[in-house]
């Protein structure tokens, strides 16, 4: 389905709307501009209805539910608000005059829009494709939006109720169904774009980059990896909680913990801390089974492939595969980040606090969280190295996935990115 203009449309309906959508977009920019307040008053009470159980119907799990709790509260007045003055720290369409040094002369400044957003959304959290059409409408920019494949539905039902708490939105946002492989609508969609905001992997970056064209802007979310740093000996409840977010994210997201480093060179601790740690990861693993049986059946089939790269490379004296019920652990006695084989089977690997950075900057560029767990004495150091080699999170183990309001994403403010800074001289 297509939504635009605050109608359904059929998918085959696309090239009509493609045909008459830069003349749309030219029309409501022309208009005038977007009153953020307005945004504010609806998002505010679409926050509202969301506790209030309005999409109870498409929570499936603890999981989706508590990610619409904190959606719903980062959507209340005063955490917008927040949100804009913390990452903007200007108003939106304010005039500053300015009066520089050394007989320059007195100039203005403006923070607005960049025009009209095409977000290409990822399909690994549920609002996502949402939220980033939100941080759009709090810039005052048209948004056009392509749904990822696994998108539930929940997207369009969400701005079709938020239109009809206030209408004038309707110009501002526009949603399609099209498929990565419609190279052609993609296109189009992109040479009505000012900024093209990619969600996902290098694969889907570098299609981007051939698709959009040369004058239009690329704000790149590319996926991320992250980690558990593991210093001395750790409390029962930090393992415990470890072992929950690991399951409970079914490691899906970029801030879930791929990889288990200790702070050691020796593989009989990581074999021993393997041992330690198994029984909370199958505890955990009840409570938060994997049920999709194409992500049970993604599992096993990566597990079968890296036995069988490691037996066909002759590395497979290198990794011990400690099994348990529905999840499992691998020790391995190299000390690259990489992506494990997810739903609650991280690996574990020695990462001595002298190697950190040397390690961690072969990967620069991808890193995200780091889950930290170590005695008192240790953390102030621990994070110091850890910043210097481009994490740009670091939480507690347990809450690495946790959403903190004002925090940035990968390091930038998005709404920042979103806008543009005019200077104008009389």
């Amino acid at each position: 389905m297509i939504f635009a203009n605050g109608k359904l449309y059929e998918t085959s309906q696309q090239n009509e709307i493609l045909n008459h959508l830069e003349n749309q977009i030219n029309q409501t920019r022309s208009s005038g501009r977007l009153e953020i307040e307005k945004v504010i008053t609806a998002l505010d009470k679409f926050a509202q209805e969301l506790e209030n159980g309005i999409f109870s119907e498409y929570i499936q799990d603890s999981f989706m539910q508590s990610q619409i709790a904190v959606s719903a509260k980062m959507l209340h007045r005063n955490a917008l608000e927040y949100k804009i003055r913390h990452e903007l720290g200007a108003e939106l369409y304010q005039t500053r005059n300015l009066t520089p040094p050394e007989s320059f002369p007195q100039i203005q400044e403006r923070l607005m829009p960049l025009g009209t957003l095409f977000h290409i959304s990822a399909g690994n959290v549920d609002a996502l494709p949402a939220w980033s059409v939100i941080e759009g409408l709090l810039t005052g920019n048209i948004n056009l939006l392509k749904l990822p494949q696994a998108d539930s539905g929940l997207t369009i039902q969400f701005f079709q109720h938020l239109i009809q708490i206030e209408p004038i939105l309707r110009e501002y946002v526009y949603i399609f169904d099209t498929p990565s492989s419609d190279v052609a609508g993609m296109k189009r969609l992109a040479q009505c774009a000012d900024a093209v905001i990619v969600w996902g992997g290098d694969t889907a970056i570098q299609a981007v980059r051939q698709l959009a064209p040369p004058e239009c802007k690329l704000i790149e979310w590319g996926h991320r990896l992250s980690f558990c740093y593991i210093s001395g000996n750790p409390e029962d409840s930090e393992l415990k909680a470890l072992a929950r977010h690991i399951l409970i994210t079914q490691q899906l997201l970029c801030s879930s913990c791929q990889v288990i480093y200790l702070d050691t060179e020796e593989i009989k601790q990581i074999y021993q801390f393997c041992e330690q740690f198994l029984p909370y990861l199958e505890k955990e693993a009840q409570h938060f089974p994997v049920k999709e049986i194409n992500a049970i059946a993604e599992m096993t089939l990566q597990r079968y492939t890296a036995d069988l790269e490691s037996v066909i490379t002759g590395n497979s004296s290198q990794k011990h595969i400690f099994q348990g019920k529905f999840c499992s652990l691998t020790a391995c006695q190299d000390s690259e980040l990489e992506l494990s084989c997810l739903y609650g089977n991280p690996l574990v690997k020695p990462l001595p606090r002298n190697q950190i950075l040397s390690v961690l900057r072969r990967k620069k560029g991808y890193l995200q969280t780091a889950g930290l767990i170590c005695p008192p004495e240790s953390q102030s150091i621990l994070t110091e190295i850890l910043i210097q080699s481009g994490i740009n999170r670091i939480f507690p183990a347990g809450k690495m996935s946790d959403t903190v309001l004002g925090e940035a994403h990968d390091g930038e403010y998005p709404l920042r990115r979103y806008t543009r800074t005019v200077n104008i001289i009389k």
